[in-house]
């Protein structure tokens, strides 16, 4: 079906959907990489001045009197303090027996060798607990004893803190989805637009625009272009071959058809027998058919050729018509028709003489063509909103219920032309050189409903 586009899918939503895909990965592994960052800086902290304190304890501890005692400082558990409001608990044992603090508190593995800061997460009071354990070895009456130092704090603290980092964690994932999903959106809209630009330079030429696309394209474009350009060169080309099949068809079928009609009309001169003579009347409607069609294929041609390359001239719409009605007055004067001639001075318009002139000669002929004897025909020509009109206003009986826009299509004549001689282009032709002009073609009955009433209508200058 003529206009039928099949379609796979959309570009942009394709790339947006990627591009969104990519910045939710993105999102997600910032996430969990701030998360972890945050947690393991927090942990840090937290032992770190949870080895202070054990530090400061430890180094409390000293030998009086041959005996190990301990002085444990204030500060040395109010720096938990001030860090949250958790329980202190802590635990000092020298050889394996307890000196002071929570007998029960669990602590690292126990062992005699002195080792680095150990840590552990342990349940205490049925409340998860962070321990730090510190081992020193003191002399006690010359011989060493292994001195270790415990310190825990519950971790409820600790916990609210992990909480409030997962939420600033989780808000910096969703701010980075959000501006990411904009750029990509942004980025999808940017990638399209050349070829967005592409379809509307396009889609705003007139149907007999072929001209190659001349437009700068991304390079990704740049082979869709040139195909498009080799097409419409061959397009072109094809159309202008049978352009010129038409014009040199139609050109050399009216001058045997007029050789063919002068001998007609001398052997109906010649001829006394009725039957004969009504033979030869056909002969010569048919004959004078042929030629008419044969010459409006010829001006329809013509206007396809020239509205490709449109001449912009400053046309007096008033001399053209008044010329015109007076070159077809002997033609009304064969079947007593009156041609009446009004106009203002120098109604202007700016576009192709010879096409604007072949369209008010086709409405013209068409309106002395189809008028009966003894009618009237009216020529105006005026400017009015903006617009230069040329009217031509008949007695031809009008078009009655016909769909008056359907007239203006390639070859289709109204039901009052059945037997009259017309090949159904006159309107077309007008049609067409209007809307070349920016114009338009206005087609109805006359207000006395007694005939037709069409205007050509184009910008005034």
């Amino acid at each position: 079906m003529s206009g039928t586009v099949n379609v796979s899918g959309s570009i942009r939503r394709r790339l947006l959907l990627q591009l969104v895909g990519s910045a939710a990965l993105l999102a997600a592994l910032l996430f969990f990489a701030v998360l972890g960052f945050v947690r393991n800086v927090a942990e840090e902290s937290h032992d770190r001045i949870l080895l202070a304190s054990a530090s400061s304890i430890l180094d409390s501890v000293s030998v009086q009197s041959g005996e190990i005692t301990a002085d444990i400082p204030y500060a040395a558990l109010s720096m938990l303090g001030n860090v949250s409001d958790d329980r202190v608990f802590y635990r000092i044992t020298t050889a394996g027996r307890l000196l002071t603090g929570y007998a029960d508190l669990p602590v690292g593995r126990s062992t005699n060798q002195v080792a680095q800061p150990l840590f552990q997460t342990a349940e205490y009071k049925e409340e998860s607990i962070r321990v730090v354990t510190l081992s020193r070895r003191l002399a006690v009456s010359g011989a060493p004893v292994l001195v270790q130092v415990s310190v825990a704090q519950t971790r409820t603290g600790q916990d609210v803190q992990l909480s409030q980092l997962f939420r600033s964690a989780l808000h910096l994932g969703v701010a980075f989805f959000l501006l990411a999903s904009a750029l990509a959106y942004w980025s999808a809209q940017s990638s399209i637009t050349p070829l967005r630009a592409l379809t509307a330079a396009i889609s705003r030429r007139g149907p007999k625009d072929l001209r190659p696309v001349t437009r700068p394209v991304p390079s990704e474009m740049a082979p869709l272009v040139a195909s498009l350009n080799t097409f419409i060169s061959r397009l072109q080309t094809s159309l202008s071959r049978s352009e010129d099949f038409i014009a040199e068809a139609a050109h050399r079928v009216r001058t045997p058809l007029a050789t063919v009609r002068t001998q007609a009309e001398v052997m109906l001169m010649r001829v006394d027998k009725e039957a004969n003579r009504v033979g030869l009347r056909e002969m010569i409607r048919a004959i004078d058919e042929s030629s008419r069609a044969a010459g409006q294929l010829l001006d329809h041609a013509m206007v396809s050729f020239r509205t490709d390359s449109l001449e912009q001239d400053d046309i007096n719409l008033t001399d053209l018509a008044r010329e015109l009605a007076d070159r077809l007055q002997p033609v009304a004067e064969m079947k007593e028709i009156t041609l009446h001639f009004a106009a203002e001075t120098d109604v202007r318009a700016c576009g192709d003489g010879i096409l604007i002139q072949n369209a008010v000669r086709n409405i013209l002929d068409n309106a002395i063509k189809y008028s009966p004897q003894d009618s009237q025909v009216w020529i105006r020509v005026e400017t009015r909103d903006g617009l230069a009109r040329i009217t031509v206003e008949d007695q031809a009986g009008g078009f009655g219920k016909e769909d008056t826009e359907a007239l203006t299509q390639r070859f289709v004549r109204g039901a009052n032309a059945r037997d009259t001689i017309g090949s159904g282009l006159g309107l077309t032709i007008a049609r067409e050189v209007a809307e070349a002009h920016a114009g338009q073609l206005l087609i109805k009955n006359s207000e006395t409903g007694a005939g037709a009433c069409v205007t050509l209508c184009f910008p005034a200058p």
